[in-house]
């Protein structure tokens, strides 16, 4: 699974951590690509958010990470590229379900609320989870739906 990774300053040393988890100890086999940031100068996380976002849309990664200080902003901006599900997740059932019941192809952290142990687990559960269909199908093919009668295209 190749799985794209982003963060703003904030968030750097949560970035760092779940990148040597999912290299060294994943139960999942993962490539990781890494599109910052690494230095601590400020930075406006939208950019990051959209750049991990394009990556997952244009199924060059087959899903995404997104860490800034709440995680809120990150999933309102991904969420703005056509295509995306990306869910802010701050326990073990919204990780869970935010691939099983919504398909979400990202997940959104926040540094400054979730620790390190927390965050490691909720990644792993989300990596291990696959969407159901099911009665949650429609559901987000409606999802779809309303984004593509607001589309700009």
């Amino acid at each position: 699974m190749k799985i794209a990774i982003g963060c703003d300053n904030l968030a750097i040393g949560l970035k760092e951590t779940l990148i040597k988890y999912l290299k060294e100890q994943s139960k999942v086999a993962v490539e990781i690509v890494d599109f910052g940031v690494n230095d601590p100068s400020p930075v406006d996380y939208p950019d990051i958010a959209e750049k991990v976002a394009v990556e997952v849309s244009q199924s060059k990664c087959d899903r995404g990470i997104l860490i800034c200080g709440t995680g809120i902003g990150m999933s309102i901006a991904a969420n703005k590229v056509p295509g995306i599900r990306a869910a802010q997740v701050y326990d073990i059932y919204a990780a869970e379900r935010s691939v099983k019941s919504n398909n979400a192809q990202i997940i959104t952290l926040g540094a400054l609320i979730t620790g390190p142990s927390l965050a490691i687990k909720l990644v792993e559960v989300w990596l291990n989870s696959e969407f159901q269909g099911g009665r949650s199908a429609p559901k987000v093919d409606k999802i779809m739906a309303i984004e593509g009668r607001y589309r700009n295209e």
